[in-house]
């Protein structure tokens, strides 16, 4: 088991958008969250991630606590993600933009930075030539000099996953990262996806797209206001009655 959460709850006054949230990850599985909008998804992946601190509950990765633990704390413990919307460095490189993600794990302090020690230059090389390796990774080096904001949308979303990855992670996290793409982009998507759990990588994913749930996770989580209401592999889900209820009786969702 590399996650657990235990009873988690965030408020916001008298608002619960998450309320008794209880779940495990296993090693290596691709876990999707769905639920109706303002279900509580994201606010979930923001307490998991320290941008929230949760009013209650616990968060353990690996077995140890981060609840309320700051984003770069947890980053550090080996947990990143995306965001559904955006968030590249638009006026920096391709490569630049993966580098980024790579200095997380930097050992080299600000005044070597500054006097450009051999020990950062050497570093810097290294971390230049992982960002490479992953943007391959990705499927995307050919565009390693162009600016970011020149990429197509869809191999934007591509760079924020590489960027992610970047930091080592052991915990994947994406939110909605199928928003937007066209019908080949997100084929695509799925197979990297998978080519990043077979990499060994626990990828935990917000999508409303069941065609990409239901082709790839192994198990799938679904909120509705807040509330945990199922828990199962896709066909288990596919059939529960309560996750048909909750998306408005559409029966053919799936």
């Amino acid at each position: 088991m590399i996650l657990e959460v235990r009873n988690l709850t965030k408020a916001f006054g008298g608002l619960k958008p998450v309320e008794e949230v209880s779940f495990r990850v296993m090693h290596g599985v691709i876990l999707s969250i769905i639920g109706p909008n303002g279900a509580g998804k994201t606010t979930l992946f923001n307490c998991l991630t320290g941008i929230y601190s949760p009013t209650k509950g616990h968060v353990l990765f690996e077995e140890k606590d981060v609840t309320g633990k700051k984003p770069y704390e947890v980053t550090a413990k080996g947990v990143a993600r995306t965001f559904q919307n955006i968030r590249i460095f638009g006026s920096m490189s391709v490569l630049e933009n993966v580098m980024i993600g790579q200095h997380t794990r930097s050992k080299e302090g600000f005044l070597s930075a500054v006097m450009k020690t051999a020990k950062f230059r050497r570093e810097e090389s290294e971390i230049k030539s992982k960002a490479y390796e992953y943007l391959e990774f990705i499927g995307i080096a050919d565009y390693a000099d162009a600016d970011a904001d020149s990429l197509p949308y869809g191999d934007q979303k591509r760079l924020e996953i590489a960027r992610a990855l970047a930091t080592e992670p052991k915990i994947l996290l994406l939110d909605e990262p199928a928003a937007g793409m066209n019908p080949q982009e997100t084929i695509e998507l799925m197979k990297l996806i998978n080519r990043i759990k077979e990499w060994g990588k626990t990828v935990i994913l917000i999508e409303h797209d069941m065609k990409v749930v239901m082709g790839i996770s192994d198990r799938i989580i679904v909120l509705d206001h807040g509330v945990k209401i199922a828990e199962g592999t896709p066909k288990e889900i596919q059939n529960n009655p309560d996750v048909i209820e909750a998306y408005l009786g559409k029966e053919d969702i799936f």
